[in-house]
Formats: structure tokens, sequence, C-alpha cells
């Protein structure tokens, strides 16, 4: 598997492995609309590992995607939701999946009020999480 669509199953997997493969495509989705803005690093394992560290190690709490910053560890354990994970960032990757997000570049779960949605335009809810352009 190459680098970014490594990058980009281990996000599909922490951010949405419980939810649908439409959820899991807009979370996808979303990491390549970031890659695509000049706010963001220009590849995909730029945008998912984006965030503050310290001596090449993430700072806790610190990251775009709280997954990859969060003390526990990132080895996927769920072999069936790790495969669909796979599928689904090489299918988003290659084009042959679009989602229904736009051009949202940032979402969060529904059991969560981050100060920063309020100032976002909503681009709508898949599943569990809300989407903003």
């Amino acid at each position: 598997m190459i680098e970014a669509a490594f990058c980009l199953a281990l996000n599909v997997y922490f951010e949405a492995r419980s939810q649908g493969i439409g959820e899991m495509i807009a979370v996808s989705e979303v990491v390549m609309n970031r890659v695509e803005s000049p706010r963001y690093p220009d590849t995909v394992c730029g945008v998912v590992k984006q965030g503050r560290h310290w001596n090449g190690y993430p700072l806790r709490n610190q990251c775009q995607f709280s997954w990859y910053c969060d003390g526990k560890a990132d080895a996927p354990t769920d072999t069936l939701a790790w495969a669909i994970a796979q599928e689904v960032a090489t299918g988003v990757l290659v084009g042959r999946t679009e989602g229904p997000v736009g051009k949202a570049i940032h979402y969060h779960a529904d059991y969560v009020s981050p100060s920063w949605a309020k100032t976002r335009p909503l681009v709508g809810k898949i599943g569990v999480h809300y989407f903003y352009e």
C-alpha cells in the first residue's frame, strides 16, 4: 500500500470505522479537500499528521485529528474494519468514489461542540458527523 493510502486508511479507520461507507468516504474527502487547500499541507500524510510536534512526536491533544495524538496505539486491531478502511481510502485516492461533502474541510462528531463550528458554513450531517466548509 502506498504511503498516502496508508495514512488515509488510518484516518478513516480511527475517525469512522464504526460508521457506514458513505461517512467513511466523506471523512476521506475532507482530507483530500485539505490537500487541495493552500491552508493545509499538500500531502495526505501531511494533512493526517498535522499538528504541533516536539522532537518529531505529536504533542498530545494538539493535532487536527484527535486519534493521531491521543496517546493511544495507532495500530488497527479490527481486521474487517481495517480492510474496509483500506478499500475506501484506495477508492478515494484513485477517484472511484465521491463523497457528498462538497468542499468541506472540517468535521466533528455529533457528541462534541467545537467552538469553531459556529464560524463555518454547515454542509450537512452524515451519520454522526457534521461537515463544514
